[in-house]
């Protein structure tokens, strides 16, 4: 069963989000939310009964606009918020999800698996990493890899540990919403094409990260993040315009209450911005699509404290609201 908000507001930045949500016995539907958290079917609002988040994101521009509206008092609400629940808010074509981007992490894990022959000063060594990660954000280029839209889940769905996860991680992140179809676009141009963000919790099983059995390959994405529900989205889709600055916010998860991860985005190497234009480089991004954006130090891995069934994460990150997810075994269900 899943773990329940703790309560029915809609703490978010701005006027109104979007989200997906479901009656009992009912298909999942687009609604507007608004900040005193009533909630508009947009399949009445538009017309359509086969709308989605996805298909208002394949016409944003036009969209948003009369998103505005409805929020300003332009249409009935549905109800209230308390009495629905919350699914992840929009179904991607593409995941894009990113390794190594927050330079305090890096650092800790460049000092952490250290050269035993490397007897210096552990103050000496984080220097060096320092200039390291300096070095690399004005010279490399991100690190983005694929993930699957299979994995993602609802924002308040119990997370399933599979049975050969021996150490199962979690990775809150900021996730950048793609808005116009994207290819090939400018850092400068990039945040044009992106038409919102929401909250999304990377799980990552440590152990499959790299194949013991071909280590000559290098990671295993696919194993060690891919398993379904190991992606949980949500709640809203705040408007980008919502968001004064996305290099300026705070991800907090907490780990049945205690404080694991709390880190500023203005951490991070490559900026969302950055992020999108390299992604832009190669592939072409959809509307709709996922970029994630790396996660901040304060990794289970370096807890020393993995997870196991019970655990329940809390993520939050300013302006984008919060999700709790509580993680229960293959054998526990």
């Amino acid at each position: 069963m899943s773990v329940k908000p703790e309560a029915s507001s809609a703490p978010f930045a701005g006027r109104f989000a979007l989200a997906t949500l479901s009656v009992p016995g009912g298909p999942p539907f687009p609604a507007l939310v608004t900040a005193d958290a009533r909630v508009l079917d947009l399949r009445t609002a538009f017309g359509d009964e086969r709308l989605t988040v996805r298909a208002l994101l394949e016409d944003w521009d036009r969209a948003l606009g009369r998103l505005s509206a409805l929020a300003d008092g332009g249409g009935p609400p549905s109800g209230p918020l308390a009495e629905f629940r919350v699914h992840a808010p929009v179904e991607p074509r593409q995941v894009f999800q990113s390794g190594a981007n927050y330079r305090q992490h890096v650092i800790d894990l460049h000092v952490a698996h250290r050269d035993p022959a490397d007897d210096r000063p552990e103050e000496e060594r984080r220097a060096e990493a320092a200039g390291i990660m300096d070095r690399r954000a004005a010279e490399d280029l991100p690190y983005v890899f694929i993930g699957l839209p299979s994995a993602i889940t609802g924002p308040y769905d119990d997370v399933v540990l599979p049975s050969w996860a021996e150490q199962p991680d979690w990775e809150l992140e900021l996730a950048a919403v793609i808005g116009r179809p994207a290819h090939q676009v400018s850092v400068e141009e990039a945040l044009d094409h992106v038409a919102g963000y929401t909250i999304a919790n990377d799980l990552t099983d440590r152990a499959t990260v790299f194949r013991r059995d071909m280590p000559q390959i290098g990671t295993d994405w696919l194993r060690s993040k891919n398993a379904p529900g190991f992606t949980p989205l949500g709640p809203w889709l705040v408007p980008a315009g919502s968001v004064a600055d996305p290099g300026d916010l705070r991800l907090v998860l907490k780990l049945n209450g205690e404080i694991m991860q709390d880190e500023s985005t203005e951490d991070m190497l490559f900026d969302v911005a950055r992020m999108v234009s390299y992604a832009s480089r190669t592939a072409r991004l959809l509307p709709g699509d996922l970029v994630l954006t790396g996660s901040p130090a304060g990794n289970g891995m370096h807890h020393g404290r993995l997870l196991r069934d019970g655990d329940v994460m809390d993520g939050s990150i300013t302006g984008l609201g919060a999700q709790r997810t509580r993680c229960v075994t293959e054998t526990a269900r």
